[in-house]
């Protein structure tokens, strides 16, 4: 009896310290799927930061301890009741690693909608703050139009009166009013120009220190919609930096045409501290997604689209954003 006792008990611990490998094992596999999909998961691993994907791994590393710890221990179960609760906390703990996975993938996936619809929203106001841009110099030039006509029919009577002093003392008043309503940027392309003009203005309410290079932008290639990605966020984005500084307000733009590249660099100062890694901007609120950071994913997406380069830096509180698109 005693030998048949041994032979159950040898095979009730195999069982046991079997059943906790199994485990083991699979939970192993589990925490090896986390980290490659951590490293290869494209745009749902960047979704969620490094401290985030820590916590997540915590979990399987400790079930992978404790799971040891109970294989190290089964040696010393002395009945079916131990073994029991071995084998509970066992399944229990992988059971959870399960949940954690299926946690995982849900919050990616909403997080993924999150980003999307920041991106959508960002590029539809963009868009709409341009055609608005357009739209409202449309109506001043109609205005423009009329009023020249009546100019033109006063100009006329005072020649006819043969008053001269008034009509130079009128042409003056005139002159000065039509260099102050022109647009100050011209490029020969109507939807940079919209864009430009309308961001220099803005930049003058708001006393920011505006400069710029451009020149003949009429032969570029790109279509309208990525022009206003481009531009729209990149001077956006440097508008809010300079609002937020306490010193100087500068903003700095080269938009030009070389040969067959199209050049755009955009330069602020900046208040704060500001930490780019990977060619990211990298923020440490849990989850930060501001409109910055989606207006700089959003540009790179254009300039991938293109097979574009580009080079972004920040020193002595000055932050740059270089752009080389084929054209």
């Amino acid at each position: 009896v005693s030998l048949f006792d041994s032979i159950a008990e040898i095979s009730r611990l195999h069982f046991v310290g079997g059943s906790l490998i199994t485990v083991l094992g699979k939970i192993i596999l589990f925490l090896v799927v986390l980290l490659i999909r951590k490293k290869v998961g494209g745009e749902s691993s960047d979704v969620l930061r490094s401290t985030d994907w820590l916590r997540f791994i915590f979990f399987p590393v400790f079930t992978i301890f404790t799971v040891i710890a109970l294989i190290m221990t089964s040696g010393n179960i002395e009945n079916q009741k131990q073994e029991n609760v071995f084998l509970v906390i066992a399944l229990c703990l992988a059971g959870m690693n399960i949940v954690v996975f299926y946690m995982i993938n849900d919050i990616l996936k909403r997080e993924i909608k999150i980003r999307e619809n920041e991106v959508f929203q960002l590029k539809a106001r963009n868009q709409t703050d341009m055609y608005r841009s357009i739209s409202e110099n449309f109506v001043k030039q109609r205005k423009k139009t009329h009023e020249y006509k009546n100019q033109i029919m006063c100009i006329e009577s005072l020649i006819e009166m043969e008053n001269y002093d008034e009509l130079k003392d009128y042409v003056k008043s005139i002159s000065g009013n039509l260099s102050t309503e022109l647009d100050y940027i011209k490029t020969n392309n109507v939807i940079i120009d919209a864009i430009l003009n309308s961001k220099y203005k803005e930049t003058l309410d708001k006393g920011i220190v505006f400069i710029f290079q451009i020149n003949d932008l009429s032969g570029i290639k790109m279509c309208d919609e990525d022009i206003v990605v481009i531009l729209s966020n990149l001077l956006n984005n440097a508008i809010e930096a300079c609002e937020k500084c306490s010193g100087k307000k500068i903003m700095k733009m080269k938009l030009v045409k070389e040969k067959d590249n199209i050049i755009i660099s955009v330069k602020n100062t900046y208040d704060g501290k500001l930490n780019i890694k990977d060619g990211e901007i990298q923020t440490s609120k849990k989850y930060e997604m501001d409109e910055h950071g989606v207006g700089i994913k959003n540009i790179i997406e254009v300039i991938t689209k293109y097979q574009g380069s580009y080079a972004m830096r920040n020193d002595n509180n000055e932050f740059y954003f270089s752009v080389i698109l084929p054209n």
